[in-house]
């Protein structure tokens, strides 16, 4: 009977397998364009402690609101370029800190930086490999715009989100991109979420490869979207170059604002940022 047993559990557990894999057709598989990147822009952060970011390589947002870039979303913070809120750190990461503070008018700092007029491109691979904050009322994001934005104004100019995380869900990411007809809360958008895992215990790697008529989002080198013309409902604007922001917000339209339990200082570390091309382009 033990025998029998066994040869019958294993039969029915060979059925399970065929039926297992029988299940996996092509159209669940997820297939990858082969691409040659080649790095042509990085920055691993790897000044001295307490050193602000590289000059060449990034410039400040300084302001609050509408004062910086003439769309703000209603957030709390006053950004500076001060070490307290952008410097790197000990274990040559960028550090960009959140902090609960007076100053000019403001009730909380944090501190936004870009690579406008430094570094802009068209098209290849952007990624960052990022430890998020976390707290209600806590936005960390790292995205593109593109750099048109001072002449088309946004959403004509476009916006790619590679990352952006509602503190209160420190377990959720989200890519959406922005454009003319699918702006704001209309921006078309997907969440990433981990089961059992936290986006602020250890470092993940965020990427968007941006072809002439696709844009593919990846955590963890984990493809979960990807965007193309048919799936906006305006005019495809990302067909010129961006540059890199990387920043820390404190509230606003898109997560809501800190309460009692938002511990602070809250920081988003960066080890780095790398771009890539395609050979030969």
């Amino acid at each position: 009977m033990k025998r029998n047993s066994k040869k019958l559990v294993s039969a029915v557990l060979y059925s399970l397998l065929l039926f297992a894999v029988s299940g996996c057709t092509k159209e669940n598989v997820q297939t990858l364009d082969k691409h040659n990147w080649q790095l042509v822009w990085s920055d691993d952060f790897d000044g001295a402690a307490g050193e602000s970011p590289d000059t060449t390589k990034w410039k400040f947002d300084i302001g609050v609101g509408p004062n910086y870039d003439g769309w703000g979303n209603a957030e709390l913070e006053y950004y500076t370029d001060r070490t307290v809120n952008a410097a790197i750190d000990t274990s040559g990461n960028l550090a960009i800190t959140a902090k609960k503070e007076m100053y000019s008018g403001s009730a909380f700092t944090s501190a936004r930086i870009k690579t406008k007029g430094l570094f802009e491109q068209a098209y290849g691979r952007f990624e960052a490999r990022i430890k998020t904050p976390w707290g209600p009322g806590i936005w960390p994001a790292f995205w593109l715009v593109g750099n048109d934005s001072d002449s088309a104004g946004w959403p004509q100019c476009g916006e790619i989100d590679i990352m952006e995380l509602r503190g209160q869900k420190p377990n959720i990411v989200s890519a959406t991109v922005h454009g003319p007809g699918y702006s704001g809360s209309a921006g078309v958008t997907k969440s990433f979420a981990f089961g059992n895992d936290r986006f602020d215990v250890a470092f993940h790697l965020f990427a968007v490869e941006w072809g002439k008529d696709y844009l593919d989002f990846f955590v963890d080198n984990t493809l979960y979207q990807r965007i193309t013309p048919g799936n906006v409902t305006g005019n495809w604007v990302f067909d010129h170059p961006f540059y890199i922001i990387l920043n820390v917000a404190v509230g606003g339209n898109y997560l809501g604002f800190p309460t009692n339990q938002t511990p602070f200082p809250q920081t988003m570390l960066i080890d780095y940022v790398k771009v890539y091309k395609e050979a030969g382009q």
